[in-house]
């Protein structure tokens, strides 16, 4: 029975990830055509408008702003189990040198600190490391408090496996959202409150559980979150 349910579960996500491509390749072509109409719209007659009219295009610009980034997240969400790389030994800290170095405009604007111990060479997928790390450090410098952010990504070796932490000084979050977060659309806050699409976390998950690890987050409201993942020793 629990290898019926395990298939049943692969299944289902090669389905999701068959959807996820499917809908968001075929969603860019007339999405692109909105999009140039309503920024002609803009350009053209945005002084013909009055307040509301100039208001109203917009929010429609932002609109398809927000769909194109949901689109291009969904694909990457799709890419992960089927258009991975092979895996080959990775420098995990010549990877997050690379994540703090591409995430360095965001780090200078708010003042944050990242650092880190001695890292491992893994057996990974480089390009979906650097994903994975770059959404997790990203995430920490994003979900700051009122401290400018401290981040600090260390490992270690247990259980036949290299157990990674990537720690804050941000908002943190309630324990009984520890689950939640890394699910597929799932937001603890309001775009007014902090960008992004709700997919960052969900794209981590299953890269992890592609490498044959997981991850999860300990964390309490105002006390930072560190977030955990493990990828198996060869």
């Amino acid at each position: 029975q629990t290898r019926s349910l395990n298939a049943q579960l692969t299944e289902s996500n090669a389905d999701l990830e068959r959807f996820a491509f499917v809908a968001s390749h075929d969603l860019q072509e007339p999405l692109r055509s909105v999009t140039r109409y309503v920024q002609m719209l803009e350009k053209r007659y945005s002084d013909a408008l009055d307040e509301n009219g100039v208001r109203y295009i917009g929010r429609a610009v932002e609109g398809t702003k927000r769909m194109q980034a949901l689109i291009l997240s969904l694909l990457d969400y799709a890419r992960v189990g089927s258009r991975g790389e092979m895996f080959t030994l990775a420098d995990v800290g010549a990877v997050v040198d690379g994540a703090v170095s591409d995430l360095s405009a965001r780090i200078d604007e708010v003042g944050a600190e990242v650092a880190r111990d001695a890292l491992p060479r893994i057996l990974a997928d480089e390009g979906q490391l650097a994903q994975l790390l770059q959404n997790l450090i990203g995430n920490a410098v994003k979900f700051a408090g009122e401290e400018a952010p401290r981040v600090h990504v260390s490992a270690e070796q247990q259980d036949g496996a290299w157990a990674f932490a990537v720690a804050d000084n941000g908002i943190g979050l309630e324990p009984e959202y520890a689950e939640q977060i890394f699910e597929i659309f799932q937001r603890l806050h309001g775009r007014g409150s902090y960008d992004g699409t709700g997919i960052g976390l969900a794209i981590c998950r299953k890269i992890v559980q592609r490498h044959g690890g997981r991850i999860w987050v300990e964390s309490d409201p105002g006390e930072g979150a560190t977030f955990r993942f493990t990828i198996p020793r060869p």
